[in-house]
């Protein structure tokens, strides 16, 4: 059988595509950030700290894209992020902190001192029923049709 490349050819070659494979592998962890919330969600930390780590992690925009008149900000997941709570898949990320220069504040009375969920998709039975099967004691509450809130807060 006739050698179509030389055997310098074949091993620049195979060291090519070594080298392709290694860098793919590398960047995977990059390119899909996934996180289940479920533990944060247990409503044991303050709003700062829930929206601090994420942001740390890069799993979600560090600057809120809305803010609502109770103060809440609402955060993006992060390009390539995918974040989950109790199962449902989490589109965005909400939070606040009295006098904490991390969130911006709205022009009406605040939810609470510290507050911070997701909101998911999915019906408000199926997730309550998730987060209490899980033992979870956080709030869930019913945005719109399939849309769902999971959300913790301190006075």
């Amino acid at each position: 059988m006739k050698r179509f490349f030389s055997s310098s050819v074949s091993r620049a070659l195979g060291r090519a595509v070594l080298t392709v494979f290694a860098i793919a592998a590398g960047a995977l962890p990059l390119a899909a950030h996934a996180a289940a919330l479920d533990a944060p969600l247990a409503c044991n930390e303050t709003g700062h700290q829930f929206i601090a780590d994420l942001a740390g992690q890069q799993l979600i925009d560090p600057k809120p894209t809305r803010v609502e008149s109770n103060s809440i900000n609402a955060f993006s997941p992060a390009q390539g992020a995918d974040l989950s709570a109790f199962g449902f898949h989490v589109f965005a990320v909400v939070g606040y902190e009295k006098d904490d220069p991390m969130f911006r504040v709205g022009d009406g009375e605040p939810v609470a001192r510290s507050a911070y969920g997701v909101v998911v998709f999915g019906s408000e039975s199926k997730v309550k029923n998730a987060v209490t099967s899980a033992g979870g004691t956080a709030i869930v509450h019913r945005v719109a049709p399939l849309i769902t809130a999971i959300f913790c807060k301190r006075s």
